[in-house]
């Protein structure tokens, strides 16, 4: 299918990997030309590299998101994108005993921040221009409470928020914001919600990583490929009455309505 998304400009946060990465790939092969923002200089040369192997190439930022100066001369340098497609970030999962105010506040900096900085220094730029589509991948963690983790789940509700907010105030300018809330995902941040998990409950990783696949529905975890290819279908004109809305993508986990 074509997504129609030939020579159009989009930005990925968090692209050196995970999911992030994903949507890279899957937007280059739809011949977008896209830029990658990451912290780590060295991850996204990695991610270049990776993707290099398959005959695929894009640019490079590296930008820590959480600092909004930053961030805004980052997007001076790369221009007003067609697409953003926020993955950045990653609030820690931390046990309610260990849970204070410092945790707390790096939550919201890691995570609803992060996000917040990137959408800011684009979405007026899209409205004048009269297009554009943001996608933020978010997390069902924003929805069903877990003790490990009320600081990232409560910076994915605010998100959530935020999300159909903006995409309220700014769909009569022709710009749309969706939000994507995976479950549990293929990615490296399974093993630091395991190392949580771990020091809250003293079980081993492998059978807590088992009981946790047992919960979903389809029997696995998802893959950063397929949110990628929800977020890419998102960003496309072939979604171009879709905004405001938050899709579930866990397996059957939650199965609310």
């Amino acid at each position: 299918m074509d997504l129609q998304l030939s020579g159009k400009a989009a930005v990925v946060t968090g692209a050196s990997k995970g999911i992030g990465l994903a949507c890279v790939e899957a937007l280059a092969r739809e011949g977008a030309s896209v830029t990658g923002i990451s912290r780590d200089t060295g991850n996204l040369v990695k991610a270049q590299e990776s993707l290099a192997a398959k005959e695929l190439a894009f640019q490079v930022e590296a930008v820590d998101l959480t600092d909004p100066e930053a961030t805004r001369a980052a997007f001076e340098r790369i221009g007003v994108p067609d697409i953003l497609i926020n993955c950045a970030g990653a609030a820690r999962r931390t046990p309610v005993d260990e849970l204070d105010s410092t945790a707390l506040h790096a939550a919201m900096d890691a995570k609803y921040f992060t996000y917040m900085h990137a959408t800011e220094a684009v979405i007026r730029g899209m409205a004048e221009r009269g297009s554009g589509a943001v996608v933020n991948i978010v997390g069902q963690g924003g929805r069903a409470a877990n003790p490990l983790h009320i600081g990232g789940g409560a910076a994915n509700a605010a998100l959530m928020l935020a999300s159909v907010g903006y995409a309220k105030a700014y769909a009569g300018q022709g710009v749309r914001v969706n939000v994507i809330n995976p479950g549990m995902t293929r990615t490296g941040r399974v093993d630091e919600g395991l190392e949580a998990a771990v020091r809250a409950t003293g079980r081993p990783k492998d059978e807590l990583l088992a009981d946790m696949v047992k919960e979903i529905p389809m029997g696995r975890a998802g893959e950063p490929h397929e949110v990628a290819n929800v977020a890419v279908f998102l960003a496309s004109p072939l979604a171009s009455y879709v905004t405001a809305s938050i899709i579930t993508m866990d397996g059957a986990t939650t199965a609310g309505i």
